[in-house]
This record gives structure tokens, sequence and C-alpha cells, in this order.
């Protein structure tokens, strides 16, 4: 794990706020620590980790897929925004990507209907953990930096792997393609940027008992600043 005492960079800017209630143990809720990362860093593993040190996880892309889902909150707007994607109740994920992958402006119609709700929903958890007691939770998301969320957070932590193990890890995905597989990494903020702006950064090229390592003296860390 790469420990970073301030954050650098832009995406940094704007953080003060959430960073200057961290060591006030539940003054205004838990820590929040924001987690994310490009595809095929790890980031999804690395939230089980934090799962399974009892840290609550809000998962951004499970709650877009359960609004997605069949009966799902979000179907009767996406289906106004894109009326061929949805065939008996069924969101066709496929068609709908392939229309957001080649247009930027469907892109951000897409986001525009997902992104308050998921937002909502988000609110919705930390308000569950806080009347739990939580000490920390951890916003995964990896949008985290392209959505601004970052400045809410007090913490952010970057899932990051060298760029040929990205590639690889990614290329063996089922349904994957080099074409696509560019095109994902080149609307995400680049990694070496999101290294930059990071508090911690867990490298996952070593294994997953090294990740869990990182993990686990990230998460003593932030409890000892809490304690503070």
């Amino acid at each position: 794990m790469t420990i970073k005492s301030l954050a650098g960079g832009k995406f940094a800017e704007g953080r003060s706020s959430a960073k200057s209630s961290l060591g006030k143990k539940n003054s205004s809720g838990p820590i929040i620590i924001g987690l994310t990362g490009s595809i095929g860093m790890g980031k999804s593993e690395t939230a089980k980790m934090f799962a399974a040190a009892s840290v609550p996880v809000f998962d951004a892309d499970a709650v877009v897929h359960c609004l997605q889902a069949k009966g799902g909150e979000a179907l009767p707007f996406i289906e106004a925004a894109f009326p061929d994607v949805i065939k008996q109740g069924v969101l066709d994920r496929a068609k709908l990507g392939a229309i957001v992958f080649a247009d930027k402006s469907a892109k951000e119609k897409l986001e525009a209907i997902m992104h308050p709700m998921v937002n909502e929903a988000r609110i919705a958890f930390f308000a569950q953990a806080t009347a739990n007691g939580a000490t920390m939770v951890v916003y995964d998301q990896p949008l985290l930096f392209e959505m601004s969320a970052d400045k809410s957070c007090h913490k952010v932590v970057v899932v990051s792997a060298p760029a040929d193990v990205q590639r690889k890890r990614v290329l063996a995905r089922a349904g994957m393609t080099v074409e696509k597989f560019e095109h994902i990494v080149g609307i995400q903020v680049p990694d070496a940027k999101k290294r930059v702006a990071a508090d911690y950064i867990i490298e996952t090229d070593k294994g997953l008992d090294h990740a869990r390592r990182q993990v686990a003296a990230l998460i003593t860390e932030i409890e000892e600043t809490a304690r503070a």
C-alpha cells in the first residue's frame, strides 16, 4: 500500500471540508472512504476485502444493476429515453451498451437518469451506517473522479496495477474486445492521474494476500486516526 499524507492534483481539490472532520469520531457520521480504480485494476475484489473486514460497502455498480433489473425504478425512464432497449420489461443491456458506446450524448442522457438515483441510494446507505454506529464506510464508485464524488470523501483509495496486467485481465473477459477496452480506458480518468489524487494506493499485481494486507493496514490506520 502506498500511503500519501496529502493528495495532490486537481481531483483532490474540494475535499478539505470532508477531511476537516477526520479524526473527530462520528462527529458527522462515518469516515467516508472513496474507493475507485480503472477497469481491470481489481477494485471489486478490493471492495470485497473491506466488506470481509466488516466495513460497510456501498457498491454503486450493484445499485445500478438493481435499478435496471426487471421492475427496477430506472426502467420507465430508460424506456422513455431509449424506446427499443426494453422488451417485456427486461432491459437489453448489450443493446443499451452499444448505443451509449457509440454516442456521447446518449451516454450523458443515461447518466442523467442513473446518477441521481444512485446518489439517493448512497445517501440512504450512509444514513443507515451512521445509525448503526459505523466508524467508516466505503463508497465503491468506478466514476469517483469523473463525477467529482471524491470531494465528498474523507479519504480516497485508488486500486491500481501495471498497464500490461490491466490489459491482460480485461481482455480475458468474455465478450471483451481490444476496441472496447481501449474505448473504456480512453473515457476514464487515467490511472496515473488517479494515483496522484489518491490518499492511498492499493497495488493488486502481487496476489490477493498482498492486497488483503494492504487493506488491513489501511483500515487500522484510519481507525487509529478516528480514535485520535
